[in-house]
């Protein structure tokens, strides 16, 4: 595809490979730092994010924004994508085809950003990236190490909004996260 960040965003701009691209308002490519070791993948984006352009800027974003400072991260030296980069119709979750559509922008992104941790925020998104049957409510915070990558998954912010009860399990395997990332990449921290 693409050799560097700038050309992939154009590409994608462009992108026509399923109905999603063409009802969304703005592309929501990623954001954050093109060179951070620590990615965080949700499914796709919601009716603000389409607004915007950029992942996680309604209430789930503030909710993850909460998340990260856990962690002792931020926006500014992580990196926050998204399985499918255009909303898909009220919200729904990505159907299969849309996902198998566009999951090949995010590889690409990948492939660009090199990380060393991947945290997927969600099921779908661990499904596409970890496991296809994966169960969150089984797996959550567990480690899988494939080619070089360290891969979790945490609850979706939208879901930790939905259902507070997750909450306490959710602020462990943050804890859990940090740890990771003062282990495999602590690097990280010098870019605050």
């Amino acid at each position: 595809m693409s050799g560097d960040w700038e050309s992939l965003r154009a590409a994608c701009e462009g992108c026509q490979r399923c109905e999603l691209g063409k009802t969304r308002h703005k592309l929501v490519f990623g954001v954050g730092l093109q060179t951070s070791p620590v990615l965080f993948v949700g499914e796709g984006p919601g009716q603000q994010e389409d607004l915007q352009g950029e992942p996680f800027v309604g209430a789930a974003g503030q909710l993850l924004d909460e998340m990260l400072s856990i962690v002792d991260l931020g926006r500014r030296n992580c990196y926050i994508a998204n399985i499918v980069k255009c909303r898909p119709p009220g919200n729904r979750d990505p159907k299969p085809e849309e996902q198998e559509a566009c999951v090949g922008w995010l590889y690409e992104q990948m492939r660009l950003l090199r990380p060393k941790l991947v945290i997927c925020l969600g099921r779908i998104a661990a499904g596409v990236l970890i496991e296809p049957d994966y169960r969150i409510t089984r797996r959550h915070g567990q480690w899988v190490f494939r080619d070089g990558v360290w891969y979790t998954s945490i609850y979706h912010p939208s879901a930790l909004l939905r259902d507070l009860s997750r909450r306490p399990e959710t602020f462990l395997d943050l804890l859990a996260i940090r740890e990771k990332v003062r282990e495999v990449c602590p690097e990280v921290y010098d870019q605050i």
